[in-house]
């Protein structure tokens, strides 16, 4: 039986570009990887914008060179390498969640996360990132090692449903990218799209069909708790 608040949402979170500002981690990657190889770096703003495409999308703007074509698994596999040296050196969460997550823990309200970045990247930087606030950890989160299909399938989203022990229609989930709506949609949860977050600007987040779009982790509050 679930001992988490019934009267208020259970929230799960996208990790990068919503949780956790996680760019700067990959601007101190690509600057270093860019000093070994005597290549001018990406502006960090690019490099921004590219993060919630994966290291492949990373790869391909800090070197030029497309996947498939020779040196592309050699560059990826290297930037992963020394991401997983370096996550959570320069990377925080996004300002106002921290208060926010008091104002779950004060309600009672179960929260998660929902990414779609591998458990070897995810549980470190979970771990560096709540070092110092463990009263505030998250009661679950979910990678896609834990699922069969990522999001935007809503496996993921369901799942974390049943370790909060909360129901999808009670349950709001919040993104960055047009994916984690399509999944929080597809899941029957109410959603909330960041414009904080990492979007191209190309995107147009008005066409994500969010039920509610937000400037600030302080509008998240107004909505959820």
């Amino acid at each position: 039986m679930s001992t988490h608040n019934t009267t208020k949402p259970a929230v799960l979170f996208d990790l990068d570009g919503t949780l956790i500002d996680t760019a700067a981690d990959f601007v101190v990657v690509i600057n270093i990887l860019c000093q070994k190889y005597d290549r001018q770096a990406p502006h960090p703003t690019a490099i921004r914008n590219t993060v919630s495409d994966g290291a492949r999308a990373l790869v391909e703007l800090t070197f030029n060179i497309k996947e498939g074509e020779e040196g592309f698994e050699s560059l990826k596999n290297e930037l992963l390498d020394l991401y997983e040296k370096e996550l959570g050196t320069a990377a925080n969460l996004f300002d106002g969640f921290i208060e926010l997550l008091t104002h779950y823990k004060a309600n009672n309200q179960a929260w998660g996360i929902v990414t779609n970045k591998p458990w070897r990247f995810t549980q470190p930087l979970i771990e560096r990132i709540f070092k110092h606030i463990p009263e505030l950890f998250p009661h679950c989160t979910i990678c896609p090692d834990h699922v069969r299909i990522s999001k935007p399938d809503p496996e993921g989203l369901l799942l974390a449903c049943q370790k909060m022990q909360t129901s999808p229609n009670t349950t709001w989930y919040v993104g960055d990218h047009k994916r984690d709506i399509e999944a929080g949609l597809n899941a029957k949860m109410t959603t909330i799209a960041c414009e904080f977050g990492y979007i191209k600007e190309a995107d147009d987040i008005h066409t994500w069909q969010a039920h509610h779009i937000v400037k600030t982790v302080s509008d998240i509050a107004t909505l959820t708790t």
